[in-house]
């Protein structure tokens, strides 16, 4: 396996936990939160998404989906259109209402589609590429594609244990 392959596997790996966790599931459910600091599960899968565009799109050189895709004006939360959700207050958070879990899931595969379209046609020497000099050391491709597996799957774990606890109640 090639590093193009291996890495639209792990990103094909978040794709299904992203619709295990999220399909099926109510508005209300979407937003629960497990207490009033907690983040939900729409906020979190919003979030790396948001994340994964933001981030992919930019190695890439391409537009955000978000944007050029017309997400941010079906979502119509109150951010502005470069917030990927890094950084929000809990009353921020509180803000994420995903109308449906097929809207969530809708988006989360058109930037996957993007990320595919972007990681396949990777070379394995573009690896090593620096694409942000503002860290020490500087961030390469490699470093930046994992940092967004990471999150991702971070976050998509968060998610699932949440749909966990709310199957139990």
């Amino acid at each position: 396996m090639n590093s193009a392959a291996l890495l639209a596997d792990a990103f094909d790996r978040v794709r299904e936990i992203v619709h295990s966790t999220v399909t099926g599931l109510t508005p209300e459910e979407l937003a629960v939160r497990l207490d009033e600091e907690a983040n939900s599960i729409g906020w979190l899968v919003w979030h790396l998404t948001r994340v994964q565009d933001d981030h992919v799109a930019g190695v890439a050189g391409t537009e955000q989906v978000w944007t050029a895709g017309g997400w941010a004006d079906r979502f119509g939360l109150p951010f502005p259109p470069g917030a990927i959700g890094y950084g929000h207050s809990s009353a921020q958070v509180a803000q994420v209402w995903v109308k449906s879990a097929v809207l969530l899931t809708d988006y989360y595969d058109a930037v996957h589609e993007q990320t595919l379209h972007f990681v396949r046609g990777l070379r394995h020497e573009e690896l090593d590429t620096v694409v942000d000099r503002s860290w020490d050391p500087p961030v390469t491709m490699a470093v930046r594609l994992v940092s967004v597996l990471s999150d991702d799957l971070q976050h998509a774990g968060q998610a699932a244990f949440i749909r966990g606890i709310l199957s139990r109640r």
